[in-house]
């Protein structure tokens, strides 16, 4: 059993490694204790210190097993704390952490805390058995980005299940995202500097508060996804960093294994003993917080062989392919496809050089969904100008149009988008306080209208002006200002998000032209699109977008179908913080061609204002 082990450890097909290295309960000479595993190839000696040993006193000398494992049994017991004493090669002697730690003491102390295995009884079969059977591709999918330690100041997941957990259900929200959620040494990186791989933040609790949490969620109905960091970790020298003196888990190249943009070192993706590592994490976190989604981390990092900042050597060929990166994300996706189908996985990625959602028996990735990196770029831009200049880079907003189901897509207003002088959401947008909340609500509701799934980051929901800190929570006292329009812009969000999960034709078909018809791309000179969405039973919602500060009375459109069209939407609702006091009326079709259509729809088109209609009643053509 033991040489098995270790053996699809050297191979890169143990998935499960957590459960044989690292620290576990058992017996020996009759007395109860832990086993100790580590992997260490290269060091001369190790040791394992901690409240068992007196520390320093009496370290426990560990004995070597094949693979560069090494081993021993002490007396320890729950609760105690212990790190490894690695001697390297050349005598050096260091103190490293456990790499399958499930728990750290609070930082700044890095030593490993024993903890039994957790048996939880989960109470969430139902929503499991809904999410087999029912996956997420032709589902709703509209989620809220949170940075768990900010989104209310330093609170713990035992407290946010109680404050978190309703307010998704009140903003109608269908999964949460958290920044990751895995032990980090220094909150300033977010939590992208990984030290724990299968260790959950002390900060933010216990590993059961998270569980809770997770089950909670899914009694209400949400899923909850994780950010993963597969391709970099901290380089803290009591972490992984070259742990047993010599390249263990990052690259032997010098300047593959440095990550000199971010102040990190790169995992040797190529290697066996690492892809076990990295796999079993992603499926320890799927099976043991009963994870909806994943999403990785900086994946262009993993692809490109040029996309740091340091110096880098080309393929034999000349090419920048990452090969080992490229292999490794496939094997990942596939052993993932493999065990959990219905588990999201989701690359942050921002080239248009590889295939991402393409099957891996085709030769992509195999990842479900992609972050469209251009589609916000571009959106965010176009927003930003001044509507006078709108009409000349109009392709900004409908470029996207024609490249839209080359990836399966998410739509995502993130965190990197409202840090480090880029200001938040709301002051990115044109005009006075008023008008600056109009183009939030109509970039929202393009958004919920373009094809693909959506994310939002926290903050964004109602309007914060001033961009996130991390070390900051959110300005929750906006929803108390006077003019009462940062509480209206929140009303505004939770009922487009409701909006969203009641009408499929803006979900069910977001991977192919059948569920998008663009009905004008061309009207530049008065900034206004037009698009429908569809569903499988031929369902219509027209979708109309105002991009200038002007209203467009008796504005025309040409729709397929005659009759009597219902706005079931509009964003300059005074409720909404807007200047209408009631929406338009039920509009009936004129039988006249415009463009390529044969029937007319006519209306008035609010300023800053997005207008959504729905056939009321059709009439025979």
């Amino acid at each position: 059993m033991v040489k098995e082990t270790i053996r699809t450890f050297l191979t890169g097909e143990n998935f499960h490694l957590q459960d044989f290295l690292g620290a576990h309960p058992g017996q020996k000479d009759g007395k109860d204790g832990y086993y100790f595993r580590v992997w260490a190839p290269q060091a001369e000696k190790v040791s394992v210190i901690g409240d068992f040993t007196t520390w320093f006193e009496s370290p426990l000398e560990m004995t070597r097993l094949d693979g560069g494992i090494w081993q021993t049994f002490a007396p320890a017991q729950d609760g105690q704390i212990y790190k490894y004493l690695v001697q390297r090669q050349g005598g050096q002697v260091v103190e490293k952490i456990d790499p399958f730690a499930r728990y750290f003491e609070q930082r700044p102390a890095t030593g490993a805390v024993l903890i039994p295995s957790t048996s939880k009884k989960w109470k969430d079969s139902l929503w499991l058995g809904r999410r087999k059977r029912f996956g997420f591709k032709d589902r709703p999918v509209n989620i809220y980005e949170v940075h768990a330690s900010s989104w209310k100041k330093g609170q713990t997941f035992a407290q946010l299940k109680d404050q978190l957990i309703p307010y998704l259900v009140e903003m109608n929200y269908t999964h949460v995202e958290f920044m990751p959620l895995m032990a980090h040494p220094l909150d300033k990186s977010w939590g992208y500097q990984l030290m724990g791989y299968f260790a959950f933040e002390a900060s933010y609790g216990r590993p059961e508060d998270f569980q809770d949490f997770v089950e909670t969620c899914h009694l209400n109905n949400i899923g909850v996804i994780v950010d993963w960091v597969p391709g970099h970790f901290t380089q803290n020298d009591d972490a992984l960093a070259y742990y047993d003196g010599t390249p263990t888990f990052e690259y032997r190249d010098h300047d593959r294994a440095h990550n000199y943009r971010w102040g990190a070192l790169n995992f040797d993706l190529g290697k066996n003993e690492v892809q076990s590592f990295l796999i079993s994490s992603l499926l320890y976190w799927v099976e043991q917080f009963h994870i909806d989604g994943i999403r990785v981390d900086a994946v262009s990092s993993m692809l490109y062989l040029d996309y740091d900042d340091g110096p880098w050597q080309p393929n034999e060929d000349g090419s920048n392919r990452n090969r080992q990166g490229y292999s490794f994300l496939q094997k990942l996706n596939g052993v993932m496809k493999h065990h959990y189908p219905e588990v999201m996985m989701i690359a942050e990625e921002a080239t248009a050089d590889t295939p991402i959602t393409s099957p891996i028996s085709d030769g992509g990735l195999g990842f479900d969904y992609k972050w469209n990196m251009g589609w916000m770029n571009d959106t965010l831009r176009f927003y930003e100008l001044d509507p006078i200049y709108r009409q000349y880079e109009f392709n900004l907003l409908t470029f996207s149009f024609m490249y839209c189901f080359k990836e399966n897509f998410v739509l995502p207003f993130s965190h990197d988008e409202v840090v480090h002088g880029k200001k938040s959401l709301m002051h990115k947008m044109w005009g006075s306080r008023e008008q600056q909340f109009s183009g939030l609500r109509n970039l929202y509701a393009y958004q919920i209208c373009h094809p693909g799934k959506k994310l939002l980051f926290m903050g964004g929901e109602f309007g914060q002006f001033l961009e996130w800190k991390y070390d900051q929570e959110l300005e929750w006292g906006n929803l108390a200002e006077a003019d009462g329009l940062n509480q209206k812009m929140h009303d505004f969000t939770a009922q487009l998000n409701r909006f969203y999960r009641e009408h499929k034709a803006l979900w069910q078909i977001d991977d192919s032209y059948q569920g998008l018809e663009v009905i004008d791309a061309d009207n530049k000179a008065e900034s206004v699109l037009s698009f429908i969405r569809k569903t499988d039973k031929g369902e219509l919602l027209v979708c109309v977008f105002n991009l200038t500060p002007v209203e467009r009375q008796e504005f025309t459109i040409g729709v397929p179908v005659p009759g009597i069209y219902e706005e079931v939407f509009n964003t300059e609702l005074d409720r909404y913080g807007g200047s209408w006091k009631e929406g338009n009326s039920n509009k009936k079709t004129e039988t006249r061609l415009w463009k390529d259509y044969p029937y007319r729809l006519t209306f008035t088109l609010p300023a800053l204002g997005a207008s959504i209609w729905k056939i009321k009643r059709r009439f025979r053509k």
